[in-house]
């Protein structure tokens, strides 16, 4: 998916520790949005989006939780 609004960098901090260092990396993959939300390792996408969201200001999506399945009957 392209869109021109949106730039993504990927950085090995061996190579670039500078950045590494300004970013605190103490775990990898890690993903900062405009400076202002962050996080460390894989989230599910809900996450990600209340991220960019937080980045920007605005706040968080209310996520539909599904209802858990139905218990098992036990009767015989």
């Amino acid at each position: 998916m392209t869109n021109e609004h949106i730039r993504a960098e990927v950085i090995e901090v061996q190579e670039f520790p500078e950045v590494a260092q300004r970013y605190q990396v103490r775990g990898v993959p890690k993903t900062v949005i405009n400076d202002n939300a962050e996080f460390v390792g894989a989230v599910p996408d809900e996450m990600f989006v209340d991220a960019i969201l937080e980045s920007l200001g605005k706040p968080p999506v209310e996520w539909a939780v599904p209802d858990p399945p139905p218990a098992p009957s036990t009767s015989l």
